[in-house]
């Protein structure tokens, strides 16, 4: 057996389980989980149409790099997504089965064991990098995300020396769980040490089309590249997903696009894993790339959530409106996250996830998830207002 698996970490929702067992929550109240980042508005129409109109296509073998009309797609909708000159759907653009399993893969892919290898990734963070990280040898290196700094890694802070150990850094804009989107001059800036110290850099950019300012949609590191005439995006890959943007989590489609030059071997590494996207799924994440309207409704919807619950709870907790995603990453009254998950589960029967779940502690102890709670907006309106209702109950009630 691989001894790296006994380095991993039980995952946030195997944690939040044993939290509450033997609770017994009020039975009166239904149950409104806003644990986990799955999205409850209707997945997009066109999608599940093409899915039908094409399932016979189930009966073929596909390829791992898509076909040509997917890649073409997904070319088109980045191309004019972030401003970029050109987009080569031959070689910058691989299809994958969601960010989940591209973002492990291209660590195993690309990690170099035989030298140091730390691979960098804001903390708190999605437990994913840190796994593919461990089960490829490396070692994690957590760029704490604080509120002093904007809940975005400070660069500054860490040292060249450190930075020379460092093959792969890992971002997440907008953020998970804290909703703060990189600064284009942020993303120019991770791209300047890349080149100084040799890493890759690869951006999780999942929930790009889930921001509150209709006029102001976060930039991406491909279009960062760009701006700086970087046209062959070197050292660069970014990984966006259909889940969010359309709500389509079971499709299971996502892409990945940048610097040919890792495309080619992620691509070789990817033929071997055998994880090519079903010819009905690469047909109905045609209909997807190619739709906006969906997309501009599904954030309208989010942000009525938003409005609605930061009127009940700004009151009685500390939280910054988030620029984009579907979490709020309030401060918990009292400080205990666990305590406060756990009595809320049991009086309200509305579960959170703790932050200290979704970060780890620094050399100095401190947690940067510690007395913080996500919340996921993904319900439909009205639950998810009645959950912030109990919640505004609950916290008056304790204090």
């Amino acid at each position: 057996m691989n001894p790296d698996l006994d380095a991993l970490k039980p995952y946030p929702f195997e944690r939040l389980a044993a939290l509450k067992a033997g609770l017994i929550p009020p039975r009166e109240l239904d149950h409104i989980p806003l644990t986990i980042g799955e999205p409850q508005h209707p997945p997009f129409e066109g999608a599940l149409e093409a899915l039908v109109a094409h399932r016979h296509a189930l009966g073929r073998y596909p390829a791992t790099a898509g076909i040509p009309a997917l890649r073409q797609a997904i070319a088109d909708w980045a191309r004019q997504r972030f401003g970029l000159e050109a987009l080569d759907a031959e070689r910058q653009v691989l299809p994958v089965n969601g960010t989940r399993e591209a973002l492990f893969a291209f660590v195993q892919a690309m990690l170099d064991r035989h030298r140091p290898a730390k691979v960098a990734a804001p903390n708190p963070f999605y437990q994913i990098y840190e796994g593919a990280t461990l089960l490829a040898g490396g070692q994690p290196l957590y760029l704490d995300c604080t509120a002093g700094n904007g809940f975005r890694p400070d660069l500054d802070a860490v040292s060249a020396e450190t930075w020379r150990q460092v093959q792969i850094v890992f971002t997440c804009s907008p953020g998970n769980p804290t909703g703060a989107v990189t600064p284009m001059a942020e993303f120019e800036r991770l791209i300047a040490l890349a080149d100084e110290h040799d890493f890759l850099i690869a951006s999780d950019e999942c929930y790009s089309e889930l921001y509150l300012d209709e006029a102001s949609p976060p930039p991406g590191l491909l279009e960062a590249c760009a701006r700086l005439g970087r046209h062959d995006f070197r050292r660069c890959l970014v990984f966006h997903s259909l889940s969010k943007r359309s709500n389509l989590p079971g499709l299971r489609s996502g892409f990945v696009a940048g610097d040919a030059d890792l495309i080619a071997p992620f691509k070789r590494y990817r033929t071997y894993h055998g994880c090519a996207m079903s010819l009905p799924v690469q047909q109905a994440s045609i209909s997807a790339w190619r739709d906006e309207a969906h997309v501009k409704a599904n954030r309208d919807a989010y942000r009525a959530k938003f409005a609605a619950v930061t009127d009940i709870l700004a009151p009685v907790m500390d939280f910054a409106p988030p620029e984009a995603g579907f979490y709020l990453w309030p401060a918990i009254p009292g400080g205990d996250d666990e305590d406060f998950a756990r009595a809320l589960f049991t009086e309200q029967h509305v579960s959170v996830l703790p932050g200290s779940y979704m970060g780890r502690e620094g050399p100095d102890g401190s947690n940067p998830g510690a007395g913080r709670a996500r919340l996921a907006l993904v319900a439909d309106l009205d639950a998810t207002v009645e959950a912030a209702r109990r919640i505004q109950r609950f916290i008056a009630r304790r204090s």
